[in-house]
């Protein structure tokens, strides 16, 4: 008998300490399965890189990129903005590769669920996009850099409502206004006009809203990753990005000091570049494309109000203020957001009856598409009963 009790309460001590085993081999085996699937991917991306924590990672890169980029450019002397971007692209596609090797990138969503004229036209907009605001950045002050930004806002309000009729509150477009030109008195004291520089500034609007619109609607509406269609994308952006670097980059690439110094700097840079990829495309995932905009333009008060009140950097009193009214605007803005999400959690039942009414003006359905309207009726009316 005692014997018995000793081996009973043996292997209950070895069921206790393998437990937590068990539970973390399930966890990974839920991940890995969940990877598998594009709606299992997605699921989740949205459990772990909510909005909150997606526009964080994406703050907290940026703010290092720019410093990185700084260095690059002004104590290195790396004046290729194409090349570099190029870098930058090359080394992602490197990092997202071996991922796949390793079974960690997510599963693309089915090839006829996304036309691959679609990921085409993103990787083409997107070497534009990411090129010409290097060039942009390089060629310009950062004020005026800055103030051609705020011309993406409008582009994307009007873009948005043009692809997809999709319209925003009085009250938002009010708030975006504000936002707008707090951020134009922010960096009046830094205009230094340079036609190439403008013409570089205006021709990079339209390719970065069309860019944060599709990246925004892909993953929202077609169950897109954030890494899977970086993976896609990033070879149609590095080969538009070669075809772009004769016209915009200076020559004597190949003639640059390529020494250790120099190259860890670089691959630094490209780094934090792939992980600026990854969060600006889990922002846009989690929010909108406009929503996107207003986090850059307050990294750019933030860097802004951050250099007086720490480095006692003087701007001037009227960037000061216009920071800080731009500030106003985006708590304004947040606070529609937050207000908009709650009223619409708090209605699904609304939500799910409404692609069930279709307009006048659509086709006839087919009977199998009749036959799944009325199940779906029935389960919907046997649920409320």
């Amino acid at each position: 008998m005692l014997c018995f009790l000793t081996i009973l309460i043996g292997a209950l001590c070895l069921s206790i300490a393998f437990q937590p085993g068990r539970a973390l081999e399930e966890l990974r085996g839920t991940l890995y399965n969940d990877l598998r699937t594009s709606e299992g991917a997605k699921r989740q991306q949205q459990r772990f890189c909510g909005p909150l924590v997606a526009m964080t990672f994406n703050f907290v890169v940026s703010i290092g990129i720019i410093m990185t980029n700084k260095v690059v450019m002004v104590k290195v002397g790396f004046n290729y903005p194409i090349l570099l971007t190029l870098i930058h692209y090359a080394v992602a596609w490197v990092l997202l590769g071996i991922f796949k090797t390793l079974a960690l990138l997510p599963v693309s969503p089915p090839s006829k669920s996304t036309p691959y004229t679609s990921i085409f036209s993103l990787g083409v907009v997107m070497s534009f996009a990411s090129g010409l605001a290097n060039a942009s950045l390089n060629h310009n002050s950062i004020g005026f850099y800055q103030m051609a930004k705020i011309a993406v806002t409008p582009t994307i309000v009007f873009a948005e409502f043009i692809l997809f009729n999709k319209t925003i509150s009085r009250n938002k477009v009010v708030a975006l206004g504000v936002v707008s030109a707090g951020v134009a008195l922010a960096q009046v004291t830094d205009l230094q006009f340079n036609f190439f520089g403008a013409c570089i500034a205006v021709a990079w609007i339209i390719p970065s809203a069309i860019n944060k619109i599709l990246w925004s609607n892909l993953q929202q509406q077609a169950n897109w990753t954030a890494l899977a269609l970086m993976w896609k994308t990033t070879p149609v952006t590095v080969l538009f990005l070669l075809a772009l670097m004769p016209w915009l980059d200076p020559p004597g690439a190949l003639l640059f000091k390529w020494d250790i110094q120099n190259s860890s700097a670089i691959l630094m840079s490209a780094l934090l570049g792939f992980l600026l990829q990854w969060s600006g495309a889990l922002a846009l995932g989690a929010t909108s494309a406009t929503s996107h905009v207003v986090l850059g333009q307050f990294k750019t008060c933030m860097i802004l109000i951050g250099g007086y009140l720490l480095f006692e950097s003087d701007p001037g009193f009227i960037s000061i203020c216009g920071a800080i009214v731009a500030l106003g605007g985006m708590s304004v803005y947040t606070s529609l957001n937050l207000r908009e999400t709650k009223k619409e959690s708090s209605g699904p039942h609304q939500k799910q009856t409404l692609p069930l009414s279709k307009p006048k003006t659509e086709l006839e359905p087919t009977p199998e598409e009749t036959s799944e309207d009325v199940e779906t009726l029935s389960l919907l009316s046997s649920n409320a009963v």
